[in-house]
């Protein structure tokens, strides 16, 4: 059916999400759906308010991780995640990568008394909001921060009580 014949059969025809996200999950296993995880992202952006996005989420090996959190942030070790906040390009959308660590993912999940799923969620959740221009601190007060609280509740609208439901 053409644009104009869905119109005029009350049908609005559908635009592609101004929200791009592309997730690669081919350098590590991860054990959530990508198009889960797409949609998680996209549905944090519009919470966020962005109209228009271009963001890449990428799951790395711990080793993989490792060597980009040394190159780019000087740390020894793998990390749990990575954002690299491109800010918005001359058209205002917001470009970043995202870098998450399924292995460094686990041992926190087990920390934490969470599931794997849930702790790769919080980190999809985390990475888009740092892509968003959000931050934290880097000291104990991270977690009681204003962003980690944003984090907890998109989590809780959009995963947590999501998978309740199904």
């Amino acid at each position: 059916m053409t644009p104009a014949r869905s119109r005029r059969a009350g049908v609005a025809p559908t635009r592609p999400d101004p929200r791009v996200v592309v997730v690669d999950a081919e350098r590590a296993a991860v054990p959530v759906a990508t198009a889960r995880l797409a949609t998680l992202a996209r549905d944090v952006l519009r919470a966020q308010r962005v109209p228009r996005a271009m963001l890449s989420i990428t799951f790395l090996s711990s080793r993989a991780m490792a060597a980009l959190n040394r190159r780019h942030l000087g740390h020894a070790g793998a990390t749990d995640v990575i954002t690299f906040a491109l800010g918005r390009d001359p058209g205002g959308v917001v470009l970043g990568d995202i870098y998450i660590c399924p292995q460094v993912a686990r041992v926190h999940a087990r920390e934490h008394g969470v599931g794997v799923r849930e702790e790769i969620a919080r980190l999809v959740v985390h990475g888009v909001l740092h892509a968003c221009g959000l931050e934290h601190p880097e000291d104990a007060g991270r977690t009681s921060s204003p962003m980690w609280r944003r984090q907890e509740r998109l989590l809780q609208r959009f995963w947590i009580t999501a998978t309740a439901v199904t």
